[in-house]
């Protein structure tokens, strides 16, 4: 397990590894074939710039637009180290700042190469058409979010994610047209296929016929997101699966840090069993909302019938340099203490209140003065102020009284944290290549950059900041020695027996015919791994979790059924197959979480925190990641990769 990082100084590895990197050829880039497995942010932005370089690029998703990639439903910003707002930041603070709130479990080359690239992340976006907000001179704007000091998130109202999407969806579709990309739409990957224990193709399924297809490459990249779903509820799209990753992992590529889960501290609190998944409020949000409860506990009351003197804005009063911009793990464990000790709000007592009513008095008398009006009165200015907040959130404003019938203008809004994004995924190394040769993992779908923690804006910035400006350097590294290799053979043994295997499996699922639905399963086993894997673990709880979700899969295995046919659509069997591999997740999530006796950014285990309730992490005996190998039937092999830092040293991470 060699993570590659090239030697020197670390603001020069990057540079000097470009300047002595193999290169290939344009004719013979002609020649090699590679897959791209997922278009969202990393898929899309790969695609398109291994196609610019000439390569024949294959691409899959399982949607019917690579536009309806879950990247869409990014809604805050992209980080990047602009210093736009000149108040202090810098390639090195983005880094410093990125290693911190991850609580010192991220590799620090991979880290200070994401802040190296991610102002050329803006560049290219902003000359593909992406409309972030800019100032009323034209400059393009930027807000704050937590985890940081400066102003470094550049946004589009509060759907960044679907503009930045669009930007590498046209760029894709561009050599779709030129014929560099192919593009395979309503189709999952479903295995790996190795010969001589290199990545050589995928089997895919065609998700309209049913029927299996064998696709060969000289590399293969994943780039299928994260693991969220494992929770069943979450803010994933319903689509959302690890079963891609999870193949490959079967195959021999290692599963970095898969305990490492995030919550989120800004989503719409859950308002019964009905519900299949949640809906997150961007982070943005904190920028101007002032989070509270009430001082005095089990108070009925609504928000706006609560006065100043009665309200506990607890982040705020709990850590004053950063206030309402505490990284996310931070932010989501205090509303959750808060809850716990009695102090929640709504129906249900599992929310706390995300308030503007000071933000729109804040703008209502900058507008005022910047107008130079006179004797305007209070609820003018309430008035003016609300057209400002609308122009910076009122998409966020729009979906949140659609979704709760309540108008968060005139009262605050509620929140609770909710599982969002993973931390945790495929091992990779500097190269971003696995441990299976010629495999690589982009964005969320690989463990690189972010430790125990991500802050926001940052995930948009790993994925655009690995398609666009790493794997073409990296995979032309490793192409190199493929030009002699030829065209892939898909009807070589390996594929025949990599196609039976998925087969076979696709007619196990079919033939149970047991009595529970496959969704019932999911629910359950969410259920397990929110209490006991969730925003909070201890030994006992996590035992518990790996014995039930072991005795789960075998009833599933026993139980599940699966109506329709194989040999046509049926999203239901499609779904028993990534309900199946995410208990094998689940399982492994557990085993990780038990064997990491520390607290370290979104893992915290109970049995490790400081007196005043913060994460307690043990840098003597888990500076690493864990990399788990798979053996077997609930069987891992564990391996660790030692994480030393040069620049950032560890410390007790502080907010206050």
């Amino acid at each position: 397990m060699n993570s590659n990082i090239p030697h020197g100084e670390m603001s020069q590895k990057w540079e000097d590894y470009k300047g002595h990197v193999k290169l290939v050829n344009p004719a013979n880039k002609r020649k090699l074939e590679v897959i791209v497995v997922g278009t969202g942010l990393a898929g899309a932005s790969a695609a398109a710039a291994l196609g610019e370089l000439g390569y024949k690029v294959k691409a899959f998703c399982f949607q019917d637009s690579a536009r309806r990639a879950h990247s869409i439903a990014a809604q805050g910003g992209i980080n990047a180290a602009k210093n736009y707002q000149n108040d202090g930041d810098s390639v090195f603070r983005l880094f410093y700042d990125t290693v911190k709130g991850g609580d010192y479990r991220a590799r620090e080359a991979n880290v200070h190469r994401l802040a190296e690239v991610s102002n050329a992340i803006i560049d290219q976006c902003v000359a593909q058409g992406v409309p972030f907000a800019r100032e009323y001179g034209g400059l393009l704007s930027n807000r704050s979010f937590g985890g940081t000091q400066v102003q470094r998130t550049f946004y589009a109202a509060g759907q960044t994610g679907q503009q930045l999407l669009l930007g590498a969806y046209s760029a894709i579709e561009r050599q779709v047209a030129l014929g560099n990309v192919t593009m395979f739409r309503r189709h999952e990957m479903l295995d790996v296929v190795l010969i001589d224990g290199v990545a050589k193709g995928i089997i895919a399924k065609d998700l309209i016929t049913g029927q299996l297809e064998r696709h060969g490459a000289h590399a293969v990249l994943l780039c299928t997101g994260g693991y969220g779903n494992v929770f069943y509820l979450s803010t994933n799209a319903m689509g959302s699966n690890v079963t891609a990753a999870w193949k490959a992992h079967k195959k021999g590529a290692f599963f970095g840090n898969p305990c490492f889960t995030q919550i989120h501290p800004t989503c719409i609190p859950v308002s019964g069993d009905h519900q299949s998944k949640l809906t997150l409020m961007s982070e943005s949000l904190r920028n101007d909302g002032r989070i509270w409860v009430p001082k005095k506990q089990g108070d009925n009351r609504k928000g706006s019938e609560i006065p100043e003197e009665e309200r506990d804005y607890y982040l705020e009063r709990r850590y004053p340099a950063f206030g309402n911009l505490v990284p996310r793990d931070v932010a989501s464990r205090a509303a959750k203490e808060r809850c716990d000790a009695g102090f929640g709000v709504g129906t249900t007592k599992m929310a706390v209140f995300l308030d503007f009513a000071d933000a729109i008095k804040r703008y209502g008398k900058i507008e005022v003065g910047k107008k130079a009006l006179t004797n305007v009165s209070e609820a003018e200015i309430i008035v003016i102020g609300k057209e400002v907040v609308k122009e910076k959130y009122g998409n966020l404003f729009e979906m949140y009284e659609k979704i709760t019938g309540e108008n968060p203008y005139e009262m605050p809004m509620r929140i609770y944290p909710a599982v969002h994004y993973t931390m945790g995924g495929l091992w990779v190394d500097y190269e971003l290549q696995t441990t299976v040769k010629g495999l690589y993992a982009l964005g969320e779908a690989n463990f690189s950059d972010h430790g125990a923690n991500r802050l926001g804006a940052s995930a948009l910035m790993q994925g655009l900041a690995d398609g666009y400006f790493v794997i073409p350097y990296t995979l032309g590294n490793y192409l190199a020695d493929e030009i002699r290799s030829g065209a892939v053979d898909t009807n070589q043994q390996a594929f025949v027996d990599a196609e039976k295997i998925v087969a076979d499996r696709l007619n196990k699922l079919m033939n149970i015919k047991g009595t529970q639905t496959v969704e019932s399963f999911h629910k359950r086993l969410g259920k397990i791994m929110w209490d006991k894997c969730g925003m909070a673990r201890n030994e006992k709880g996590l035992q518990e979790a790996i014995v039930e979700i072991q005795a789960l899969k075998k009833e599933f295995w026993s139980n599940v059924r699966v109506p329709g046919e194989i040999n046509e659509m049926n999203p239901e069997l499609d779904k028993a197959g990534r309900v199946a591999d995410f208990m094998e997740l689940g399982e492994l999530m557990c085993k990780d979480a038990l064997n990491r006796n520390e607290s370290c950014g979104g893992h915290f285990r109970e049995e490790s925190q400081t007196d005043e309730g913060e994460a307690k992490r043990d840098d003597d005996n888990f500076a690493y990641v864990a990399a788990w190998e798979n053996k077997g039937e609930s069987d891992w092999q564990l391996h660790k990769e030692d994480l030393s830092f040069e620049i950032v040293k560890p410390t007790q991470r502080s907010y206050k």
